[in-house]
């Protein structure tokens, strides 16, 4: 279920959800969602023993992951504010994140609204950088980052900082999807800064790992 305004499971949930499959999960495994939305990912680790912290900044999302938990009986511990204050002091064996990274005109973060869950600035990296710049303090030795965004914000980008980071990164899972709506809306604009080719339908989604050795 999910409250009005929370993001709904999609594509790039079940890619992420691909990736996240192949990694070992048990009791042992502290593991951190950021931007859980509606609680699928983190309920999936949780299902598989995991101890797991999801977090978001939107208040439905945060209701929503606690029904969900619930409904399904699995321990889950939803907290609601910006990941790295949520976190801060604590590591992770993994961390999963879905984050904002569709290119927006806008410079600022939308502060309210479903287009939280979305929205990006400029480049789709304003999350994004976030995350690659607090990964080292996240993770344990050993741990791992599942992140999915679009190659619309540049995947090899996201690869430079993690490595630069010292977090060994490479792109494990790539799938094509038709345009949504939103990509859709914003099709000119998106032309007009060069990051999507003149009559475009296609977007590719890449689903990161990085691990730090």
């Amino acid at each position: 279920m999910a409250l009005p305004g929370v993001y709904q499971p999609q594509a790039d949930t079940l890619l992420l959800a691909e990736a996240l499959a192949v990694e070992e999960l048990g009791p042992w495994t502290d593991a951190l969602e950021i931007g859980t939305g509606t609680g699928a990912l983190a309920l999936h680790a949780a299902g598989r023993g995991a101890r797991v912290t999801a977090v978001d900044v939107s208040w439905p999302a945060v209701v929503t992951a606690r029904l969900n938990a619930l409904r399904r009986r699995l321990p889950l511990r939803v907290v609601h504010g910006d990941f790295a204050a949520r976190t801060a002091g604590r590591r992770f064996d993994l961390v999963v994140a879905n984050p904002p990274y569709v290119p927006a005109p806008g410079v600022r973060l939308p502060s309210r609204g479903p287009e939280r869950a979305w929205d990006a600035g400029p480049d789709g990296r304003g999350v994004i950088d976030r995350i690659c710049t607090s990964a080292p303090a996240l993770l344990r030795p050993g741990g791992v980052l599942l992140m999915v965004h679009s190659a619309l914000c540049g995947a090899e980008k996201t690869l430079d900082r993690l490595t630069g980071a010292g977090i060994a990164a490479e792109v494990t899972v790539r799938a094509s999807v038709p345009w949504g709506p939103v990509l859709r809306s914003r099709r000119s604009w998106l032309e007009q800064r060069g990051l999507a080719a003149v009559a475009e339908e296609w977007e590719e989604l890449v689903v990161i790992r990085a691990e730090f050795v």
